[in-house]
């Protein structure tokens, strides 16, 4: 074996660890990337995260600011030593059904004319690339058949993506995970499933952005038991309103609203048929351990070459920093996203899975409040990178050098 086979072994086995700061918590107020980088300069950050919310978003920006963009990022890396991890998507291509658009045109635009130029501007300044762009609109869910064709066009486009990454020398191209049916992936099987489409369609590493927030709807979309439809609807029954309960497609929920309003003894026949509707559509459910932010590093730790750090509670994906007030109430911590790490490295290597990562960036993603004074911004920040300093003291540390360094705590 030679010992460049052997250091990629190792490194599937035990990553180094990055600490990074996403800079949209500079967007709308430090907005030039000297401003941004000398800021994070005095933080102690090296390696930063470009939002193309922070005034470099292709669908906005002309070609010629996006070249004096890409020339000054290189150059105050030089003067300052802070460089561009990796790029990410922001909310401008968030909010649209982009790369799963039921018109094929806004498809391939959003393939096209901001894939293609956002992993130019990656390749430019040495940067990674991660982005989410695609939704699922409703008329899509409703019908398996037209749900099916649209996975496949969206597979086969990250599939195309992921090659022209790897032309350009991006390393680990990585999707977003999220939380809800219309915005996949969003549970931790499907999550696998694309990644081995997607890879086992380019032969071509592709990865999932994890992030620690985005737990908080899976447990709203858990498929209902027999005794939990028949439990609702006695209760809708007795109180006479319908209130929302998820059993999946309309066709379902219009079932379950006959059966509240329908004779006992036809109450079997109602779940039965309810039960037939929801086996049409796995992908509207989650399981409970979808719901686990640690329960995802454990299990696609190994495949996220960017984690977004935010500080949550577990009811929504707020992006709050971690501050004294927010880690009181808060569900994420370093050592138990160290140790669930780990843990993602010690499993058997999942056949069909891209190599595991070799470097992972542990970035911070805090939103500032319009209405925040600048003061604030960056006092949260800069507690929030004093938190984390203590379990990446150092850029590059490997993780089994981090697990160590627990056990001194």
């Amino acid at each position: 074996m030679g010992e460049e086979t052997r250091e990629s072994g190792n490194a599937q086995r035990d990553p180094k660890l990055y600490l990074a700061v996403d800079n949209c918590f500079a967007s709308k107020r430090w907005t030039k990337p000297a401003e941004w980088m000398t800021l994070l300069q005095s933080m102690g950050i090296s390696h930063v995260e470009a939002s193309a919310d922070n005034e470099c978003d292709p669908l906005y920006m002309s070609k010629e600011y996006l070249d004096n963009w890409v020339r000054e990022v290189n150059s105050h890396t030089e003067k300052t030593g802070v460089r561009v991890a990796n790029m990410y998507s922001g909310h401008g291509t968030y909010t649209t059904l982009g790369l799963a658009h039921h018109d094929i045109s806004i498809r391939d635009r959003i393939q096209h004319e901001w894939i293609k130029p956002m992993a130019n501007i990656a390749a430019s300044v040495g940067a990674g690339l991660g982005f989410y762009c695609h939704a699922f609109a409703d008329a899509t869910l409703q019908v398996p058949s037209v749900y099916k064709e649209r996975e496949e066009d969206l597979y086969s486009r990250l599939a195309e993506i992921s090659v022209l990454c790897r032309e350009l020398g991006i390393r680990a191209p990585s999707v977003e995970q999220m939380y809800t049916p219309h915005q996949i992936p969003w549970t931790i099987e499907g999550s696998k499933k694309l990644l081995k489409e997607v890879f086992g369609k380019s032969a071509s590493p592709f990865y999932l952005t994890l992030d620690t927030g985005h737990q908080s709807g899976q447990h709203k979309f858990r498929r209902p038991e027999m005794e939990e439809i028949q439990l609702e609807a006695e209760r809708n029954r007795q109180d006479g309103t319908s209130r929302p309960f998820w059993v999946g497609p309309y066709a379902a929920y219009d079932l379950f609203v006959e059966m509240c309003k329908s004779p006992i003894h036809e109450q079997t026949a109602y779940m039965n048929r309810i039960n037939e509707l929801m086996d049409g559509y796995p992908y509207l459910f989650a399981e409970a351990y979808d719901s686990d932010t640690y329960r995802w590093l454990e299990e696609l730790g190994a495949y996220s070459p960017i984690v977004h750090l935010q500080q949550t509670t577990g009811t929504s994906s707020a992006h709050q920093p971690f501050t004294e007030a927010c880690n009181k109430d808060g569900l994420i911590f370093g050592e138990p996203l160290l140790r669930a790490l780990k843990r993602a490295y010690q499993k058997p290597e999942d056949v069909g899975m891209p190599p595991r990562c070799e470097d992972i960036y542990l970035t911070l993603e805090i939103f500032s409040g319009t209405s925040e004074s600048n003061s604030d911004v960056l006092r949260k920040m800069e507690e929030s990178i004093t938190y984390w300093r203590k379990y990446i003291p150092r850029d590059g540390l490997k993780l089994s050098e981090a697990i160590d360094l627990l056990g001194e705590r």
